[in-house]
């Protein structure tokens, strides 16, 4: 084994193995930072869904409040004054649709029977017992209820509060539901969410007979669901499968689309029985966070690679500058004694290190003894 490779081969090796150690455990440790920011992130996004989810439903419980507490409106209700309480109320609800994202508005008979539906005045006297549980809850248990259902209008967010007639005698439910679209829209405009709802296809089929029947199109169809609506199309396509929707739990996942990525969290959507027949999905932009991760690897290598570099050159210099030349011009010398020539000198003696001073010192030494010898 010869010191000049060995000795420069282990020392180079052994740098390069602990900067690339260390460059690994740099880059896991940023790659869990950045996982870390992305899961405050998804954390952030279900906040933002189940947050105003609830807002929604307690605007529409509060509308839905407002109204049946109406001594009018209690009134007419008692008097099974149709033609009245339209009169009464359709401008109220055509200003609330317009301003406010007000989509249906409903008077219940006992025990669920559909007596006015101010967005579809010309359809009632349907029973709403199959397929409207919080309804009939509600006028079983004279409690107010709020939450996710599809009606015969389509899928909304209500709210229904019982309604008594002026000498306090129960007579029925009143509703207001709050259109899926208009919440959508805010959360992108307030959050830069884009967002998406999907309601199961069979129970719109079944129950929601009002809908556009466009909205069934093969392009909206994701599996047994079909997207309602959503505030970008194109990237909802991408992000969320049938597969994805597949679940009664909230769930999180990052996706690829339209070449950037994409962080997504799917929310379930619960009738008044606790069934899941809807998902409202959230998006946001990743790219940020996935582009830190991939610079941050390009440069850890780099500075990997130069530290190696560098680190290697100045082993080389160190090993072959301070120690191998001058240890081969001292042997030289030593050579050249040991033939009786007595004219070789160590350069810049001073300059040597502290064991090769030693080792040169003895060359003079014997150097000298051979003069006098001679």
């Amino acid at each position: 084994m010869k010191f000049r490779r060995s000795a420069p081969l282990i020392l180079i090796s052994a740098i390069a193995l602990v900067v690339v150690a260390a460059s690994i455990i740099s880059s896991l440790l940023f790659t869990g930072m950045i996982s870390s920011i992305e899961g405050k992130q998804f954390s952030l996004m279900h906040s933002i869904v189940a947050f105003n989810l609830e807002s929604a439903e307690d605007r529409a419980l509060a509308r839905a409040a407002m109204i049946a507490d109406l001594p009018r409106a209690r009134a007419l209700f008692a008097a099974q004054d149709r033609a009245g309480l339209l009169a009464e109320y359709s401008k109220m609800f055509t200003d609330q649709k317009d301003k406010y994202g007000v989509d249906q508005a409903q008077f219940h008979s006992l025990p669920a029977t559909s007596f006015l539906r101010l967005n579809a005045p010309e359809d009632f006297g349907d029973d709403l017992s199959k397929f409207r549980p919080m309804v009939v809850a509600v006028n079983r248990d004279q409690v107010s209820r709020k939450g996710f259902a599809i009606a015969r209008s389509g899928p909304a967010i209500f709210g229904v509060v019982p309604m008594f007639d002026p000498q306090g005698k129960h007579i029925g439910s009143f509703e207001v539901g709050m259109a899926f679209d208009d919440v959508l829209d805010n959360l992108k405009n307030t959050y830069d969410l884009e967002m998406a709802v999907f309601v199961d296809e069979a129970s719109l089929h079944e129950f929601a007979k009002g809908v556009d029947p466009s909205i069934f199109s093969d392009q909206n169809r994701v599996g047994k669901f079909i997207r309602f609506h959503s505030t970008n199309a194109a990237v909802f396509q991408s992000l969320v499968s049938d597969k994805d929707l597949n679940t009664t739990d909230n769930t999180q996942y990052t996706r690829e689309a339209l070449g950037v990525t994409y962080g997504i969290v799917l929310v379930p959507l619960r009738n008044g029985a606790g069934d899941v027949i809807g998902m409202m999905a959230a998006t946001s932009d990743f790219s940020a966070s996935r582009s830190s991760r991939k610079r941050a690897f390009v440069w850890q290598a780099l500075i990997a690679l130069f530290s190696i570099v560098l680190l290697a050159g100045a082993t080389l210099i160190v090993i072959r500058g301070t120690l191998l030349r001058p240890l081969e011009v001292i042997t030289s010398r030593f050579a050249m004694l040991s033939t009786g020539d007595q004219s070789g000198d160590i350069p810049e003696p001073e300059l040597l290190c502290d064991e090769l001073k030693g080792l040169a010192q003895q060359y003079e030494e014997l150097r000298g003894a051979s003069r006098k010898e001679t």
